[in-house]
């Protein structure tokens, strides 16, 4: 995918930006750029590479995030917590009505 000089016009007039022939020129380049580095990855074939869950995981596997099983590890505080606030019901706190 390549873009024009149009296209960066068109852009920059829906982004409501006011820019300059030659900042839209240069802009142009540097579009364009990251457009073909866009090309050339995806012309790499990934059949049978696993996703990483961070991108250095593949050269430090000590960074990987390791899973814990889903538990309860904390007691519910709720009621003490809820005796030193001025207003409460049914279990929610009350607070003074601020949108009409």
């Amino acid at each position: 995918m390549s873009l024009e000089l149009s296209d960066v016009h068109r852009i920059a007039h829906l982004a409501r930006l006011e820019i300059s022939e030659g900042e839209a020129e240069a802009t142009l380049v540097k579009l364009n750029g990251f457009f073909s580095i866009c090309a050339q990855l995806q012309a790499i074939d990934t059949t049978g590479v696993a996703p990483l869950s961070h991108p250095i995981a593949s050269i430090m596997p000590e960074l990987c995030l390791r899973l814990r099983e889903d538990q309860v590890t904390q007691s519910n505080h709720r009621e003490a917590y809820q005796k030193v606030a001025p207003a409460t019901q049914d279990g929610l706190y009350l607070v003074p009505q601020v949108i009409e």
